[in-house]
């Protein structure tokens, strides 16, 4: 993946080397059993792909989805709380599954009992709930509920489970549990049986510190009070992470409480999990509620009830999800058939430990690291780590690279990691110094989980964390290394980063790649009045705008004329109409697809008529991009006013033809999501949907948003009425993206300097601006003063400045050909000081309908400057999502 020679502290650590410099054997992979060949013939999906996000889901083997669907096609299973044949069967092979997942955690039923719930968070809220919490009264100080700082967040929200009933929750630090004999009043109390509960991970989800199994015994014996307060301690050990490479023996650690999700263990199902509650413990449960399949008896015209006997029968509300359990049958079957969990243990390991080695020895030509990682253990045996790598990347300064722009490079790569804080908060805090006060302000500064706002005042919100499963590979540890040296050491050495090669990740062969063809819309004479922008509803009587605007049909290749409208701009420029001055406009009709460039088009109430007004999504609906599909850019979609249909072409396929309006009469409206906005689409026909299934060579549609349907912009605009808010197309953000030709030209000096090959034009002015797909280009006076304005006015339109463009990997892919190029990314990176911004969001005010307003290449642009003009880097967030459309 990384090519040419590494420099000094950039070697990849040999795995021979490493091997043999251990203190103690190593196991890697499965003896006899190839994992080569079970890899390819098990996990075939992931050739050319990186999967390194097992402690968030592992992947499931086709040899376990092939049995489970060939089961369900030879057998009828139906509702297990029936009687019938079909029912037996399904009941029958329902608690067949329990025995397997005791036996797999070597107990029996007696001594646990398997309650099946949605997965480990419903099995946190059930013992939540039932546990038999004593609230505090005359007699006593009312039961404890302790729990390990370093938690996932369904851990935590216990409490306030915990809270409503007065039940104090104790908060406790890994380097504050020790062990302690029994003293106080707990030693003066033996007697006492006041219940409180401990929970702790058996393995951290943040760093993969696993902590003493024999704490639960210490625990429940006293010998070790997390609290020094009287009475009895019952043990919940959330085993979701550790279990998922790592045998786990119920009979010599006898946690209370054992809560579950089978996909982190199998891949598959999804949505499913248990609590196993020991035996001893089930009498104490309380329940409130209950559904169907868990009364004995009971009376609706008064409060009689009778639970059934068994806890899982009494827990269990409802229909469970039935076919699911029995898919746990295959993947047991398959587990066993593959490998084993102490297998599965020592292999996992030696890949974690490879990698954190090679991590840690490489060091900038400074001697900096390049790393930092996260971790309470030194990878020293898998007793004490599991296969998690948590780190943040750093730069030859010891500065801190956010983990979205880690993120972004990753997927240029195909390399598959988790970034954030892994809802485990408490763990985020204490690894990299977070404090609670830190929190609060970047909650107000508008940071929230899960978003990508990943430096605030230089300090990281998260890392970024890769994790190894059974199937994982040296060559999958050694790619992601690779990468590591290819985005830090090698940019460092100044080589430039390998290139993505045709066919790799989906990029199309050279054959495949077309030149765009600008469109061919005559450019009338400025008008003196550009505004009342067309609202959505004119576009029904597009005459008034085909002879407003001049605007004919897309013109033969044969006969268009050899100017562009960039070179008519340029005429245009010799006017000497002022320093900045539009001269290019681009419209996207399709979202992620080709331009289509004009030099005059119609406005819209949501930006550029027809801008981003459809999308392609695929089989389940889900909206494409150029992350997922680069050869969308292949797709040239060209806007006839005149004859109120949009051509699409691409090469090798026939043009084809879609009506810009829909038919109201015959049109069913279908509800899609963009960018987490609900949107109202409609679907443009089998023929297109055909056609594009065809070119990607996979299921397609065309969805188009409907024309009365208004999308919300999330920002109000200034001068905006009470009660209005502007809209938007399928864009991501803003009605409008603007670019400066200065910024792409100090962009395109520097891409051009680090060619090591010294080849002019590598990226020639023209592509590199359309790798950015703004809507309008101007000229100005300097690199990135569109950054310092406020508003800008053209004509008589005015438009707020919402603020810069957080740019996307998608600026990595040449728009014409459809390939990758990774060091674009890298390059901006640099050079913008780690935000990757580029460009800036537009939004329209003052709109006036009364009559048709466009937008022209050559019109004067007028910018006010922000009242503070001092130029500031804005962190990544949400407000300015990714351009990837």
């Amino acid at each position: 993946m990384a090519g040419g020679a590494a420099p000094r502290g950039a070697e990849l650590l040999a795995f021979a080397r490493f091997r043999d410099s251990s203190p103690q054997p190593l196991a890697y992979g499965y003896g006899t059993r190839s994992l080569r060949d079970m890899r390819e013939r098990e996990f075939g999906r992931l050739a050319g792909t990186v999967y390194l996000d097992h402690a968030g889901a592992t992947l499931f083997p086709q040899s376990q989805l092939t049995s489970f669907t060939n089961d369900l096609m030879e057998n009828v299973y139906g509702n297990p709380h029936s009687q019938n044949i079909s029912s037996k069967l399904t009941h029958d092979t329902v608690e067949h599954v329990r025995y397997r997942i005791l036996e797999h955690f070597h107990t029996s039923t007696e001594d646990y009992s398997v309650i099946f719930t949605a997965g480990s968070t419903a099995a946190l809220k059930l013992v939540a709930e039932a546990f038999p919490w004593v609230s505090p009264g005359p007699e006593s100080n009312g039961s404890r509920f302790c729990y390990l700082t370093d938690s996932h967040t369904s851990v935590v929200g216990m409490r306030k489970v915990t809270t409503a009933m007065n039940v104090t929750s104790i908060p406790v630090r890994p380097e504050d549990v020790c062990v302690v004999e029994t003293r106080g009043t707990a030693a003066s109390d033996p007697d006492c049986q006041l219940p409180h509960l401990f929970c702790y991970p058996a393995q951290s989800n943040f760093s993969g510190t696993r902590y003493p199994l024999s704490w639960i015994g210490e625990v429940k014996a006293g010998r070790m009070c997390p609290v020094s307060v009287p009475g009895k301690w019952f043990v919940l050990l959330d085993a979701a992470s550790y279990v998922s490479t790592s045998p786990l023996d119920l009979s010599v650690h006898q946690a209370d409480f054992v809560p579950l999700s089978f996909y982190k263990i199998f891949g598959f199902p999804t949505g499913l999990g248990a609590l196993l509650v020991n035996n001893r413990v089930a009498p104490l449960l309380r329940k409130t509620y209950f559904g169907g399949g868990t009364a004995a008896a009971y009376l609706a015209g008064e409060d009689f009830y009778i639970p059934r006997q068994s806890v899982a029968e009494r827990f269990e509300d409802g229909t469970i999800s039935f076919l699911d359990v029995i898919a746990l049958k295959h993947g047991f079957d398959a587990l066993e058939r593959l490998t084993g969990m102490e297998n599965i243990k020592q292999h996992t390991f030696t890949l974690a430990q490879y990698t954190y080695t090679a991590l840690c020895a490489l060091r900038y030509p400074n001697g900096a690291p390049v790393v930092r990682i996260y971790s309470d253990s030194e990878f020293s045996s898998p007793e004490v780590q599991g296969p998690v790598i948590n780190f943040n990347v750093l730069d030859h300064s010891g500065n801190i690279i956010g983990y979205s722009q880690v993120d972004k490079m990753a997927s240029l790569y195909n390399i598959h990691v988790r970034t954030g804080c892994f809802c485990n908060t408490g763990a985020c805090q204490r690894h990299l110094g977070i404090s609670d006060e830190m929190v609060r302000k970047h909650l107000e500064a508008g940071h929230v989980c899960g978003d990508n706002v990943d430096l605030i005042d230089g300090h990281p919100t998260g890392s970024v964390r890769i994790s190894f499963g059974y199937m994982s590979t040296l060559e999958d540890a050694q790619a992601f290394l690779r990468f590591i040296i290819a985005m830090q050491l090698h940019q460092c050495d100044g080589q430039p980063l390998p290139q993505t090669t045709p066919g790799e990740v989906g990029a199309p062969s050279e054959s495949e790649a077309q030149d765009a063809v600008p469109a061919t819309v005559d450019r009338c004479s400025s008008s003196p009045r550009e505004d009342a922008p067309t609202d959505s509803g004119v576009s029904n009587d597009l005459s008034t705008i085909v002879a407003a605007v001049g605007l004919r049909p897309p013109l033969p290749m044969a006969t268009r004329t050899q100017q562009t409208p960039s070179e008519k701009a340029a005429g245009v420029l010799d006017g000497g109409l002022g320093p900045h001055v539009i001269t290019n406009l681009y419209l996207y009709p399709i979202k992620s697809c080709a331009a289509f460039e004009v030099t005059k088009w119609p406005i819209g109430s949501q930006g550029l008529l027809y801008d981003r007004s459809w999308m392609v999504v695929n089989h389940n609906g889900v909206c494409l991009s150029q992350k997922q599909e680069p050869r969308l850019c292949l797709i040239q979609p060209f806007i006839d006013l005149q004859q109120k249909i949009m051509v699409i072409k691409a090469k090798g396929m026939e043009p084809i033809a879609v009506p810009l309006e829909e038919n109201g009469e015959r049109t069913q409206i279908c509800q899609s999501k963009v960018c987490a906005d609900r949107v109202n689409t409609y679907n443009c026909g089998e023929k297109i949907s055909s056609w594009l299934s065809r070119f990607f060579g996979h299921p397609c549609q065309l969805l188009k948003q409907s024309s009365n349907f208004q999308r919300s912009a999330k920002k109000r605009v200034k001068d905006q009425s009470a009660g209005s808010t502007a809209t938007l197309s399928l864009v991501n953000e803003a009605q409008y993206l603007l670019i400066n030709r200065p910024s792409v030209l100090e962009f395109q000096q520097q891409l051009n300097a680090s060619d090591e090959n010294g080849k002019e034009e590598l990226f020639p002015m023209k592509e590199l601006i359309s790798r950015f797909r703004a809507n309008i280009i101007t000229s100005g006076t300097s690199p990135f003063e569109e950054e310092t304005w406020d508003e800008i006015s053209v004509g008589s339109l005015r438009f707020q400045v919402l603020g810069p463009c957080h740019r996307c990997q998608m600026i990595c892919i040449n728009q014409q050909t459809g390939q990758r190029n990774q060091n674009v990314f890298q390059k901006l990176s640099e050079s913008r000081a780690r935000k990757v911004n580029f460009g800036v969001y537009l939004m329209h005010t003052s709109l006036d309908f009364s009559s048709p307003a466009f937008l022209s290449v050559g019109s004067q642009v007028l910018p006010v400057l922000k009242e503070n003009t001092e130029h500031h880097e804005l962190p990544a967030s949400t407000k300015h999502q990714d351009v990837i459309s």
